[in-house]
């Protein structure tokens, strides 16, 4: 029997297999995440009719002579090529723009993926929608107040859980930044009151008790008469309330005294130093600040005395004009910017950011990191199993999953509101196309040929 009918045989079976994987990638050019595969081929065994001599004194070497015996499949490798991101505006569909993969979990088993139209099941996890499969990451613990990640722990399921509640929190501090105009005239004794309201600079914010119950705190600022560049700042709690509370300030938060203070500054109108009723001044260098206290209405009694809310008045830093209280000749500003409380809120929504990170945002302003996503990295990700459904597992030729969070070793970044296309390029499918239907041609004609010099053959005894 020719030789020739079995190479032949050979190349139409792997130039059909070279087919079915161009079919594949074809069907998948929309799937999103999908990697392409690659058909390599190498040739087969070969007869050796004679083998190679060496040269010697009298003739030359000769070479050996072989028969192919066809071809067969080298590997069908999957391409780790990076896909195009198409934006979505969706805050669940995710990207990643590197090598790193999502971490997915279906009871005990571990899946890895490169598609991140993800969302969110009646419990609040981070699935895969399409089979229920939970996206792994690390969820933030709370100690003492403060988010705290650590990405370096076991693995779990993310969840975000939304409609839960932000417990109110006290106002702890306030920061002033507000500019004292050097212009304004001292107040007299006895003076009118449209003469003292124009000559006195008036500060007012928001600050909120333990139950979350908003307060107006409100800072009155005036020359002190007979003492250039001091001023005199008088605290207010609720000025406006039918019954008002009253508020005690002090340098020393455990003896405080009346409700004003003296704040002085320098030539050069920048902070210098503060001072209590009391005569206890701040330190004579950076940070000079005055403890505010009043009475919590409607509270229950601790140890026998009404329940007392605490906060830092921050005046700034000594010699700053940096978020700091100044005095110029510039039209006062009024400027607090920044102060720590807030009432009760349910988170309304999330957002994730390129480290992978997800932040919940509540509707009472405040924002709280609640998990991050993790990503794996492969020493040989050509190694990994395809399991269906855009995702693979590792096998003994993948290396170990290096799991962490996006931004190492070349894990890349995750980017939320997009999603990787497939990697599929069909200009390069329809040419492969072409070739592979050209190579199978080609294989054909070779057993058509093949069977023709046999018939030649059979036809030599008539």
């Amino acid at each position: 029997m020719m030789r020739s009918l079995y190479s032949g045989v050979a190349g139409l079976q792997n130039h059909q297999v070279r087919m079915d994987v161009l079919g594949n990638n074809i069907a998948n050019v929309n799937t999103t995440g999908f990697k392409k595969g690659r058909v390599n081929f190498q040739d087969l065994l070969y007869q050796q009719m004679s083998g190679a001599a060496r040269p010697n004194e009298e003739v030359g070497g000769v070479n050996p002579k072989e028969i192919g015996l066809g071809m067969s499949i080298a590997s069908i490798d999957t391409i780790h090529t990076q896909g195009s991101l198409q934006t979505t505006g969706v805050m669940t569909d995710l990207a990643v723009q590197g090598n790193g993969f999502f971490v997915l979990q279906r009871g005990d088993r571990t899946f890895y993926t490169r598609a991140g139209a993800l969302g969110l099941d009646a419990d609040g996890r981070l699935v895969n929608p399409g089979n229920g499969f939970r996206v792994q990451g690390w969820n933030a613990t709370v100690i003492n107040g403060v988010e705290v990640l650590n990405s370096s722990g076991p693995l779990e399921d993310l969840v975000i859980p939304i409609g839960s509640k932000d417990p109110a929190k006290a106002t702890s501090m306030v920061d002033l930044a507000c500019n004292l105009d050097k212009r304004l005239a001292e107040i007299p004794e006895g003076a009118a009151p449209e003469t003292v309201r124009q000559n006195t600079w008036r500060v007012e914010e928001k600050v909120y008790d333990a139950f979350g119950i908003e307060h107006i705190l409100r800072v009155d600022f005036s020359k002190v008469a007979g003492q250039p560049n001091q001023w005199l700042g008088t605290v207010t709690i609720d000025p406006e309330a039918a019954v008002g509370t009253n508020a005690a300030v002090g340098v020393d938060p455990a003896n405080p005294g009346g409700n004003t203070f003296i704040v002085e500054f320098s030539n050069l109108g920048t902070l210098l130093r503060v001072t209590d009723e009391n005569g206890t001044a701040g330190p004579d260098a950076g940070q000079l600040s005055i403890n505010v206290g009043f009475d919590v209405a409607d509270a229950t009694a601790v140890e026998g005395a009404p329940l007392r809310q605490n906060f830092l008045l921050n005046l700034g830093t000594v010699g700053s004009v940096r978020n700091t209280i100044t005095q110029f000749a510039e039209a006062s500003s009024t400027k607090v910017f920044m102060q720590d409380g807030y009432s009760m809120g349910y988170l309304e929504t999330f957002k994730i950011d390129q480290s992978g990170v997800i932040t919940a945002v509540y509707s009472n302003g405040s924002n709280r990191t609640i998990g991050q996503v993790a990503l794996a990295t492969f020493t040989n990700p050509g190694g990994l199993e395809k399991t269906g459904e855009t995702n693979f597992v590792e096998t003994i030729n993948s290396g170990l999953a290096n799991i962490g969070p996006s931004g190492i070793a070349g894990k890349g970044k995750i980017f939320a509101g997009t999603l990787e296309m497939s990697n599929v390029d069909l200009a390069e499918q329809f040419t492969d196309m072409i070739v592979t239907q050209r190579g199978f041609q080609a294989n054909s004609k070779t057993i058509q040929t093949s069977d023709q010099m046999l018939q030649e053959l059979l036809t030599l005894k008539r």
